[in-house]
């Protein structure tokens, strides 16, 4: 994946208000309207890119301690987050990545949610390999049926999922 996004630009980092409202002012007023796939750098920094971008490009192929999607929308004084979340296929992050995208959200003096507002369990399979998306507790690899682990270390392995079988 990281060969497929090398031209692709890095997001842009987000660390106050200001450089929020310059990245929407820019921002192709389509992308606008729906959320931004973000990545918190190892600085932890919020990135931010267009919907559609890989979250591997968004970090410029390096790793990260968070990734997803994210909207905001302006209030009083500010902005605010209004859905944050960590699908990213790219880094298959563990909901316990929420401290670090807490923290850039903080530093950055951008209003958030306690957690996240749409937060997803990614497995690998102990068996095939393939990268699963946990939904309703069902434990059970979706390409070949094995059971998968329930009880692992945050998924989230800061560089992009490269070997399908490392894990």
């Amino acid at each position: 994946m990281q060969a497929s996004v090398a031209d692709a630009p890095e997001g842009w980092p987000i660390r106050s208000p200001v450089d929020l409202d310059t990245y929407l002012a820019a921002a192709d007023p389509r992308d606008r309207d729906e959320p931004f796939t973000y990545v918190i750098d190892l600085g932890g920094t919020l990135r931010l890119a267009p919907r559609r971008s890989e979250h591997v490009a968004c970090a410029g192929g390096g790793e990260v301690l968070g990734a997803g999607k994210i909207a905001f929308a302006g209030e009083r004084g500010g902005w605010a987050v209004t859905e944050v979340g960590n699908q990213s296929t790219g880094y298959c992050p563990d909901p316990t990545s929420w401290a670090p995208v807490a923290g850039a959200l903080d530093r950055a003096g951008i209003g958030r949610p306690e957690g996240f507002t749409a937060a997803v369990v990614f497995r690998r399979c102990l068996d095939c390999g393939e990268r699963n998306l946990v939904r309703d507790d069902d434990y059970i690899c979706a390409l070949c049926g094995a059971e998968l682990p329930e009880d692992v270390e945050p998924r989230l392995a800061a560089q992009p999922s490269t070997d399908q079988r490392s894990r």
